[in-house]
C-alpha cells in the first residue's frame, strides 16, 4: 500500500520569486501534479487574504496554513478549521509589556468573524507606516486609538522597528509564546511576530496531516519561521537562498526561489 504524502511549501522566499510573484512554470507544474493526485498546500506567515492573492494561480483545493501556523483555513470557503487565540490575560500582558518598552504593534484579531489588522496612526514607526502603504485598499486595515488595539479575538502581534528593542522583547517572550524575530527578506527591516504558544507551522502541519489522513509530510522553506515544520516533517528541503540555520537541519538543499526550485524538485521526485 502506497503512503499518502502531503507536500507543503512556504510562500515568500521559497515558492514565490524575490519580486513576490509566482512563475508560470511553478504554477503550471503544481497544477499539473495536483490534477494527477498530488496533495499540495502551503504554510505561510502571511494572512489568508494576502496569501490567496499571491497564490491565486495555484490550484489548492485543500486547506492552507496561514499566520505562521495560527490557522488552518479551507482555501475555497475561507472556513477556519483550526485556530489559536490569546487569552485575555495573555493579550493584556503582551500589550502592556510592549507599550512599556515603547513598542506599539499592529494587532490581528477576529471581530464578528472578520479578520482585522489594527494600528494606531499616531504611534506607529516609519517602518510600520511603510509596510501599511503596501497594503493600501486592504479591507482588514483598522486605524484606531491605542486603547482599542486589542479589540476582538486576538491572535497575533506584529512589530517592526528598532532591532535591539525588538530582540529584547523576543528574548523575554519566546519561552511563553510562539515568537519569531527576523529581518524581512524584502525591506530588511527587523520584525517581531508574537503568537500563542500552540501556534507554529509544525503544529499546524501535524493537524492538517491528521485532517487529510496522510502518512508522510514533505516540506519546503527558506527562513527561521520554517524551523518548526522542518523538525516534524519526514523530508524537509531548504531552497538555496535559505537561512543557514534552516539548511543545517534540512534533508537537502534545492535550487533557489528564483529558479523554480520547489517545482523542479517536485517534477523530478513526484
Amino acid at each position: 500500500m502506497n503512503n499518502k504524502t502531503l507536500y507543503v511549501s512556504d510562500l515568500d522566499g521559497t515558492l514565490l520569486r524575490c519580486d513576490q510573484t509566482l512563475s508560470d512554470y511553478t504554477a503550471k507544474t503544481i497544477n499539473s501534479l495536483v490534477q494527477k493526485g498530488i496533495i499540495f498546500s502551503y504554510a505561510t506567515a502571511r494572512s489568508f487574504v494576502t496569501s490567496k492573492v499571491l497564490a491565486k494561480n495555484i490550484t489548492t483545493n485543500i486547506p492552507v496554513i496561514v499566520h505562521n501556523g495560527t490557522f488552518i483555513i479551507e482555501n475555497v470557503t475561507g472556513k477556519i478549521l483550526y485556530g489559536n487565540y490569546f487569552s485575555l490575560k495573555e493579550t493584556k500582558y503582551i500589550y502592556e509589556l510592549l507599550s512599556q518598552n515603547g513598542i506599539y504593534p499592529m494587532t490581528h484579531s477576529y471581530m464578528d468573524g472578520i479578520e482585522k489588522l489594527s494600528f494606531c496612526p499616531e504611534l506607529i514607526t516609519d517602518e510600520v507606516r511603510e509596510f501599511l502603504s503596501t497594503r493600501s485598499g486592504d479591507e482588514r486595515l483598522r486605524p484606531v486609538e491605542a486603547s482599542r488595539l486589542c479589540d476582538g479575538d486576538m491572535f497575533h502581534f506584529s512589530c517592526i522597528g528598532e532591532g535591539k528593542k525588538l530582540k529584547k522583547m523576543y528574548d523575554v517572550l519566546k519561552d511563553s509564546f510562539h515568537c519569531v524575530y527576523y529581518l524581512d527578506i524584502y525591506s530588511g527591516d527587523p520584525w517581531l511576530e508574537i503568537y500563542s504558544k500552540s501556534s507554529g507551522k509544525g503544529n499546524a502541519i501535524l493537524e492538517l496531516k491528521k485532517i487529510l489522513g496522510c502518512d508522510r509530510v514533505v516540506c519546503f522553506g527558506d527562513a527561521v519561521n520554517d524551523i518548526p515544520m522542518f523538525k516534524i516533517c519526514d523530508e524537509a528541503y531548504a531552497v538555496e537562498n535559505a537561512d543557514y540555520e534552516l539548511k543545517k537541519i534540512a534533508t537537502g538543499v534545492i535550487e533557489g526561489n528564483n529558479c523554480d526550485g520547489v517545482a523542479k524538485w517536485l517534477t523530478k521526485n513526484v
